[in-house]
């Protein structure tokens, strides 16, 4: 089959901005409104999107967006929206920093079963050190700590997962037996930071397992990735940059023993689509007069810890930060730096840069569908993931007008090829590694003699 784009849409209630709310179309308490977050997913899923996402933060202040500021927490809107959708898969935010591996096993089972095999978990690691008093402790982790815990708290609960074999409970009435016991497994993990004994109080899902998702950008992040996730969400500003990020992390993949295709890669797009160039022009301006200067310098401040940029003067050179950044959202951080420093700019033009939208995903439908078949087909992404630029606008123009086109070309799908998130995303179900291990056990151990001459006698 021709190779399909994959889209996800993120649900983020009032807007991803701090000004977003404001649009004459945004629905003021939308990060608190389930039948808000009904309607976009039942519009996600008519678009025959792959997937809705929740990202999510354990960290609040003053300075944080309106979406941020008062939301859902992802698996408990997740599990709602499971009961009113039946195919798109349902991907939540969870840190592993905060948040003990079993209870982060039986959540993402759980709302498996919930959803007929279409949870998804987006691995992180909290970034911002104020969540660490959130949760008794003095000092949020090292970012080098960071992906060490990572890495060690998604082996625990994939292991939770396979506590139960596909075919451990036999629910045999007649005879009385619940299930095989030989069948049940204890995980008795003790590793640098977590004891897990297990086994884990749900049996697997009819996915095997849920769709695992990274957001990878430091050196350490797309490592981590590479060898984990089965999709990776990423931010790229043009072509090249995107191209850049692809065959980078495509590489690492291999070099993990992996298949590089079936890892997806994801840019973060705000696309603004208008019947007519004047329309889709009209509307970026609009999106553009959301982000006053002192939303810019908010939305600035997230990558830098929520540092607070207000006292530095707007029209001097981009300000001399040090290590600012690194032990947050490091490559972002880093990135930021590196822009203000080649183009010479003001910390007043670098804010704005930052948060305002960017033209790359503006136009007509056909100029928009053009655009992004020229990321997909010259490796810059295998699908994207749908930030709405306008509240409760955007998405219904991109599957009013985009979709229709992208479907015509033959590069995206007109319906669901199954009814699991791995089937969607054509990822194979993941044998239960006890079932793997007897299999492998069986076929390697020393054949009777009765059965050697069974073999002769076929």
């Amino acid at each position: 089959m021709t190779k399909q784009l994959k889209f996800g849409f993120v649900l983020h209630g009032v807007g991803a901005g701090w000004g977003d709310w404001r649009y004459e179309t945004a629905v003021t308490d939308a990060s608190v409104n389930f039948n808000f977050y009904k309607e976009q997913a039942q519009l996600a899923e008519q678009g025959r999107f792959e997937f809705l996402f929740v990202a999510d933060s354990v960290s609040i202040n003053a300075r944080s967006s309106p979406h941020y500021l008062n939301r859902f927490e992802p698996l408990t809107i997740l599990s709602g929206l499971a009961a009113v959708t039946s195919k798109i898969g349902l991907v939540g935010t969870v840190t592993v920093s905060y948040s003990e591996p079993y209870t982060v096993a039986r959540q993402f089972a759980s709302l498996d079963h919930i959803s007929g095999g279409r949870a998804g978990w987006n691995v992180v690691t909290s970034w911002l050190d104020g969540s660490a008093r959130n949760y008794s402790r003095e000092e949020h982790y090292a970012h080098d700590v960071r992906y060490r815990l990572a890495a060690e708290h998604l082996c625990v609960v994939q292991g939770l997962w396979d506590s139960w074999e596909d075919d451990a409970l036999v629910r045999d009435k007649a005879s009385g037996q619940f299930f095989e016991p030989g069948k049940l497994h204890s995980l008795d993990h003790k590793g640098e930071f977590f004891q897990v004994a297990g086994p884990l109080n749900i049996q697997r899902s009819k996915q095997g397992q849920p769709v695992i998702f990274q957001a990878g950008a430091s050196e350490s992040g797309k490592t981590f990735a590479a060898q984990s996730a089965d999709a990776i969400f990423f931010h790229a500003d043009t072509l090249e940059e995107a191209q850049a990020y692809y065959r980078d992390v495509k590489t690492r993949v291999a070099a993990a023993g992996r298949q590089p295709e079936q890892v997806s890669l994801l840019p973060g797009i705000r696309p603004i689509v208008g019947r007519t160039a004047e329309e889709a022009e009209s509307k970026y301006q609009a999106a553009a007069s959301l982000v006053p200067i002192e939303n810019a310098l908010a939305a600035l401040a997230r990558p830098f810890n929520d540092h607070d940029f207000s006292s530095y003067p707007l029209d001097a050179p981009f300000p001399e930060l040090g290590d600012l950044g690194r032990n947050s959202q490091q490559a972002a951080s880093d990135h930021i730096k590196q822009v203000a420093q080649e183009k010479g700019w003001t910390l007043r033009q670098v804010a704005l840069w930052h948060a305002s939208p960017k033209r790359t995903f503006v136009g007509t439908a056909e100029q928009v569908a053009d655009e992004i078949q020229r990321w997909f087909d010259n490796e810059g992404a295998d699908g994207f993931n749908f930030f709405e630029a306008l509240p409760n606008t955007s998405l219904k123009d991109f599957v009013e007008l985009v979709v229709p086109i992208l479907q015509a070309r033959g590069i995206y799908r007109k319906d669901y090829e199954a009814d699991t998130f791995r089937g969607n995303l054509g990822l194979p179900v993941p044998v239960n590694r006890y079932t793997k291990h007897r299999q492998v056990a069986e076929l390697n151990a020393p054949k009777t003699e009765a059965a050697e001459a069974e073999l002769v006698e076929a």
